[in-house]
């Protein structure tokens, strides 16, 4: 039993030799591969005490285990073959190159540098992620040869269009913010210091318009100022007003839009003036005081006759007050212009007096009364002496004033007496001036050519009975056309 426990004994102990013996080899061995190891990782990070680490871009390109000799290479080749590619609005473009400035390679150390700054010892992360850097040159340029090549420029030396602003714009319906326009002028301070920072960066491409470089217009189609514009000129627009003429005529937003300006700071102005304008036009066209007309006369002739004081007469003064307070309110309006006082008519049109009037034909010395425009009565007449101071005159007049046993005056002479002193008993008058319709006795005839020799000194002479009968007819204010 005894010896039987020894041999037991004997054979652990043998045990426990072979496993201390492999222990101290694993030991070994561990060591040798961490020194391998540590070796290793010592050697790589002297190796990019003098190259770059691995996912290293320098100024776009991969300098991964590249040299600061190299990166130093690099960089003095691109100086010199340096361009600067500048575009301008509307595609123009223009060069700076190397030799157009006497561009040249100093170094200052640069690529060394950006190796010296690498932390050599963390070069395993290097494979994780990329480090990128940008390497700034140290460069010589001539600053003369550079100001010169920057006036040279189309953008600068080319036509300068200033910018213009957004501003209102009518489309037909409402005022809407119209588009701004660039232009073409430049900001020459500003070109000037991109241009050369770019140089100083040794950057490939300049883009004025990305830069800033043109000037920029106050205002855009995107600016409140222009909203704000379009809001107040869209609040005039709103009112319509509509005169009652012959065909009517509508002051809306086509019309009203063309009263409305705005300044450069965007401040709308309602063009008063404009709109007296159009008053003193719309009163050309449908004024017909005075003017010549085309008619039919009672008898179915075709004839004109020319100047009076029956008629349209717009008060443009009023109306101009009441027009541009209806488009300050926006109002909608239904209406009659403003008339001067006494300066209607019966009815729009050229023939203005209507159906119920007196028609006078100075050259068949014929007269007419129509009512409704039926003819009620006609009558041979006997007018003025035609002689430039006793003819009477033509137009369209009105009955101012009807009277009975009436004494017509002449003008007073040099010896104080008036040049005649006529009774009549029905006395229409058809001018301030002393025309009208009467009776009269002293002639013997009416008609034909009779009033060549013994017309009147300007009315209308009657018989008794015809100047009895037209007094029963007519009424104040009843048209009077006298024509040839």
């Amino acid at each position: 039993m005894k010896r039987r426990r020894q041999k037991i004994k004997n054979r652990k102990n043998k045990n426990a030799e072979k496993a201390g013996l492999l222990k101290k080899k694993l030991l070994i061995a561990g060591g040798s591969v961490l020194g391998g190891l540590a070796a290793a990782y010592l050697g790589t990070a002297l190796y990019f005490h003098f190259h770059f680490l691995p996912n290293t871009e320098i100024n776009g390109v991969d300098f991964s285990g590249r040299t600061a000799a190299e990166l130093d290479g690099y960089l003095k080749q691109q100086i010199e073959s340096y361009t600067l590619t500048i575009t301008g609005r509307g595609n123009v473009t223009d060069t700076i190159r190397a030799e157009d400035i006497s561009l040249s390679y100093k170094g200052d150390g640069e690529a060394e540098k950006l190796l010296n700054r690498q932390n050599i010892f963390l070069w395993p992360a290097a494979f994780l992620g990329k480090e990128v850097s940008s390497a700034k040159p140290g460069i010589e340029y001539d600053e003369n040869a550079l100001d010169a090549k920057i006036r040279s420029l189309q953008a600068v030396a080319g036509e300068q269009r200033e910018p213009a602003s957004a501003a209102p714009e009518f489309d037909g319906a409402k005022f809407v913010p119209g588009k701004e326009n660039q232009g073409t002028a430049v900001k020459t301070d500003v070109l000037t210091q991109k241009v050369r920072e770019c140089v100083d960066s040794v950057s490939a491409a300049l883009d004025l318009e990305e830069a800033g470089c043109y000037k920029e217009p106050k205002y855009t189609s995107e600016s409140p100022e222009v909203q704000a514009a379009c809001d107040e000129m869209n609040r005039y627009c709103k009112a319509s007003v509509t005169y009652e003429m012959e065909k009517p005529v509508v002051v809306d937003a086509e019309v009203i839009s063309g009263w409305l300006t705005v300044d450069d700071e965007m401040q709308v102005t309602f063009d008063k003036e404009a709109v007296k304008k159009w008053l003193s036009e719309f009163g050309k066209r449908y004024d017909t005081k005075g003017k010549t007309r085309s008619f039919t006369t009672a008898d179915g002739r075709s004839a004109q006759v020319t100047g009076g004081t029956y008629g349209w007469e717009v008060d443009e003064k009023t109306e101009l007050t009441a027009l541009t307070e209806s488009i300050e309110k926006g109002e909608t309006v239904t209406k009659e212009p403003a008339y001067c006082e006494n300066a209607t008519a019966a009815s729009h049109g050229a023939q203005d007096w209507g159906s119920t009037y007196v028609e006078v034909d100075l050259t068949r010395q014929y007269m007419w009364y129509v009512k409704d425009g039926n003819i009620m009565m006609e009558t041979n007449i006997v007018t003025g002496k035609p002689t430039p101071d006793k003819e009477t005159p033509q137009g369209v007049y009105s009955i101012l004033e009807m009277k009975q046993d009436k004494v017509l005056t002449g003008e007073v002479q040099a010896d104080g007496l008036p040049e005649y002193e006529t009774p009549v008993d029905y006395w229409m008058r058809v001018t301030w001036t002393g025309i009208g319709f009467h009776d009269a006795t002293w002639q013997e005839r009416f008609g034909g050519d009779w009033y060549v020799e013994h017309g009147s000194h300007g009315c209308i002479n009657m018989s008794l009975s015809d100047a009895e009968q037209l007094y029963g007819m007519l009424e104040i204010g009843t048209p009077v056309v006298m024509h040839y």
